[in-house]
């Protein structure tokens, strides 16, 4: 039995595009994998630690192989945690919104948590950096209201796949799919939407 995580990054829950293709994909995913576990992580459900001076004392401190003192100890260890979660899974679904170009700061909030180093990656003089969590199938559902295709020219203002996928590649994850609900700002949102949902069944299925 594999174990696919899905982290939603969207607050809007049933209006919200991103989860509606989302969810296409996993009913989609549960059919062809019926023995597999599925883990919903909401972001906007979940409580994460503030990366504020106890967390990042406690950090600095096993980096230099010092004593943190118990409190700081559990507070690295609730990262440790999360950490964890995200490495222990088989596959991966993301479901990201973009917000003024880029991603909620939800998501951004979580990376800053997971992205450690010794934990999802490595640096060496001779290998350089190496990301840890193994190249693990992970798939991408994308939701903008506007186009950034290369055709229109705004795509340089696409911060949401480009910044997020480079992410994953860090950390080892380059088996990457990304299915793109867009542009849902205008007349064209039903048929963006139809497209994106046909994309992730497809997907889902031999994933």
């Amino acid at each position: 039995m594999s174990t696919l995580l899905y982290i939603e990054a969207s607050p809007r829950k049933e209006k919200s595009i991103s989860i509606q293709v989302s969810q296409a994909f996993l009913q989609a995913y549960q059919q062809s994998h019926p023995n597999d576990q599925i883990i919903k992580l909401d972001l906007w459900q979940l409580l994460l630690p503030e990366v504020e001076d106890q967390l990042l004392e406690s950090r600095y401190a096993l980096a230099q192989n010092q004593s943190p003192t118990a409190e700081q100890k559990a507070a690295w260890k609730a990262v440790e945690n999360i950490i964890s979660q995200f490495k222990q899974a088989d596959r991966y679904l993301f479901s990201i919104p973009m917000w003024n170009f880029s991603i909620p700061y939800k998501l951004k909030h979580y990376i800053d948590l997971i992205v450690q180093p010794d934990y999802t990656f490595s640096f060496s003089p001779q290998e350089g950096y190496k990301g840890l969590v193994g190249n693990k199938p992970a798939a991408v559902v994308y939701a903008r209201g506007g186009e950034y295709s290369s055709e229109i020219g705004p795509e340089l203002k696409d911060f949401q796949t480009h910044y997020f996928e480079t992410v994953l590649n860090f950390m080892g994850i380059t088996t990457i799919q990304s299915i793109i609900a867009g542009p849902t700002a205008g007349p064209k949102k039903e048929e963006a939407v139809e497209q994106a949902i046909q994309q992730a069944v497809q997907i889902a299925a031999k994933f």
